[in-house]
């Protein structure tokens, strides 16, 4: 399980850090609220857990602008020393999956971050996210960094079929039944759609995500990869 840790508390982040690594989690930290959201928006987190008071900003917004902004579904745990219900219901409101108090014992937070985990696996996968790209299966809605997409019947099915199969390499004639199933249109035809998924998906933005395994196939990823 991968753990992003946003605590600029450096003593509770190093607790919770080894607590957790004990466990066997890879962890990620963060010490402040603009590399903690840079990290979410970048990398893949099975849970964040988000300490609500934060330099650059804090908590409340971060979990903000991962929701609405990024359109990400990242379990969120936020920790706070406050405990007042008005700062409770902040913090759910701007997207928090659970909330613990401080002090707190690790074993407690160990055991919400898997029981949020757990509850998240069982959730049928409507919403998919590679890096900061985000599809939506039952609205067709499309996002990357938080800029709607549109895309036709065509470049969306192309699209939801490499974001099911992320970091692995597609042979062409896997994508092509999967978008037109035994009634495949001639050989170039899905070059043009994906040349043209590129251009919504990839060219905006600093990073591709989709990429041409010369001599094999396409596979969609965040991590780095060449053309």
């Amino acid at each position: 399980m991968n753990i992003l840790i946003v605590e600029d508390n450096q003593d509770i982040a190093a607790s919770i850090y080894d607590y957790l690594e004990t466990l066997g989690y890879t962890i990620d930290a963060a010490r402040d609220g603009l590399t903690g959201l840079h990290l979410a928006l970048t990398k893949d987190y099975d849970v964040i857990i988000l300490d609500l008071g934060l330099p650059g900003i804090d908590g409340t917004e971060l979990c903000r602008r991962l929701r609405q902004d990024a359109k990400r579904l990242i379990p969120v745990i936020m920790l706070t020393a406050r405990d007042s219900l008005e700062n409770k219901l902040e913090g759910f409101q701007s997207g928090a999956d659970d909330y613990l108090i401080k002090p707190f014992a690790l074993k407690e937070l160990a055991a919400r971050v898997k029981a949020l985990s757990e509850r998240i696996r069982r959730i049928p996968p409507s919403q998919l996210q590679i890096g900061d790209l985000a599809l939506n299966m039952e609205t067709h809605d499309v996002h990357r960094a938080g800029k709607h997409i549109n895309l036709n019947p065509i470049l969306f099915r192309l699209l939801t079929f490499l974001m099911q199969n992320p970091h692995r390499v597609i042979k062409r004639e896997e994508l092509e039944y999967a978008v037109w199933q035994d009634n495949r249109p001639d050989s170039d035809a899905l070059r043009t759609h994906l040349s043209n998924l590129r251009q919504a998906v990839d060219k905006p933005f600093e990073r591709p995500l989709i990429h041409t395994v010369r001599g094999f196939g396409y596979k969609l990823t965040d991590n780095n990869a060449e053309d």
